[in-house]
């Protein structure tokens, strides 16, 4: 039985950055080992980052990946690492690039966007992205590859996602939020309807 997930509809970046913290902290209230969160590119997320950024943490204790990247150099403005490191190094986060070789952890929080085709992190629909991928992290190219970053791809696989305690979609534009509903009730199998068909953690979704 596959879980619906929350919808919250009308929150701006600071209601998204205040839930984080929260959800961030408790994480680290359990223990006193790291905590690890992935999250996305685009420019959804970075804005929401920002204000994230300036709130107390014991950021030291975080750990923080891209749920995928373009294969270029950090310093490239199309770099996922790059804009992460940028934003959460100054904080004390410590970031870990993407790589094919990567042995990603279990995330105490996955942090999502999807595309208009209904993509999540690079896993495209003609990736055939599957939840009971045997990779965690998988190299891929896009196709059509998007005009606006025009490079292959290094990207978590739906079990890596998978492996977290929560999982949070941030969803701007009423096409993407029509999309994402009939994914979440199993009417389409695109790649984001394939990860909600697998969850069983609480999946949060902010429109």
């Amino acid at each position: 039985m596959m879980n619906r997930p929350e919808i919250i509809s009308g929150a701006d970046d600071r209601a998204i950055a205040l839930w984080l913290h929260q959800r961030i902290a408790d994480a680290l209230a359990k223990g006193h080992e790291p905590v690890a969160i992935t999250v996305p590119g685009g420019s959804t997320p970075f804005p929401i980052l920002e204000q994230l950024a300036a709130m107390p943490l014991d950021w030291a204790r975080v750990v923080v990946w891209p749920g995928d990247d373009r294969l270029v150099p950090e310093d490239h403005p199309a770099s996922n690492v790059g804009r992460i490191r940028a934003l959460l190094e100054p904080a004390g986060a410590k970031v870990t690039a993407l790589t094919p070789e990567g042995e990603p952890p279990y995330f105490a929080l996955a942090w999502l966007g999807m595309g208009g085709d209904g993509h999540i992190a690079s896993l495209f629909p003609n990736t055939d992205p599957r939840a009971d991928d045997a990779l965690r992290v998988r190299r891929l190219t896009p196709d059509p590859l998007p005009p606006e970053a025009p490079f292959d791809r290094v990207s978590l696989t739906i079990p890596a996602l998978l492996d977290s305690d929560a999982i949070l979609f941030v969803i701007r534009g009423e096409d993407k939020r029509t999309l994402f509903a009939a994914a979440a009730v199993g009417e389409n199998d695109l790649p984001v309807a394939r990860l909600l068909s697998a969850a069983r953690q609480p999946v949060t979704c902010f429109t």
